[in-house]
């Protein structure tokens, strides 16, 4: 249910962000990330990452925040591929697997260990933090953010 929340809310996201001029996307901000589409790209980095430390395989970034960003479009292609995935292995995963501990490396060397369950709450609670960030900046623009709420997702919010 929390990967399927996470991939409704990704995807309203994208939707309403699509509806915004090019450029309010790459505008510097006060933030972490610098603009809309660089946190984008973080959030989708990191889902990557995730994904390869649950597949037991290396990641290819060094840092969180990776120098190529790419454009708007195949950003959001990216993510409904990812958000997929991760609802595809959520879908897929045996109840007793929930709790098979993944050791991982973390970006900056640090070594650590999850369950896969805990694995997946951290992956959907990392895009709802950054979809918090997206908010803010879109009233910034000033626009209105997507509701993509928990409770709304829950009682069959498709618009």
């Amino acid at each position: 249910m929390l990967m399927r929340y996470k991939a409704w809310a990704d995807c309203r996201l994208y939707q309403s962000l699509s509806d915004l001029p090019e450029e309010e996307l790459v505008t510097r901000r006060r933030i972490v990330f610098g603009s809309i589409l660089r946190t984008l790209n973080h959030v989708y980095a990191m889902d990557l990452v995730w994904q390869a430390h649950l597949k037991g395989k290396p990641h290819t970034f060094s840092t969180r925040n990776p120098k190529i960003c790419p454009a708007f479009s195949e950003l959001r292609h990216a993510q409904k591929k990812i958000d997929d995935w991760y609802v595809g292995y959520a879908d897929d995963m045996q109840a007793d697997a929930s709790d098979v501990i993944v050791d991982f490396t973390f970006i900056d060397g640090g070594s650590g260990s999850m369950s896969r369950f805990d694995i997946l709450l951290h992956v959907v609670n990392h895009a709802t933090f950054h979809r918090g960030h997206i908010g803010d900046m879109i009233y910034q623009i000033p626009a209105e953010p997507p509701v993509t709420d928990l409770p709304v997702f829950l009682q069959g919010y498709t618009d």
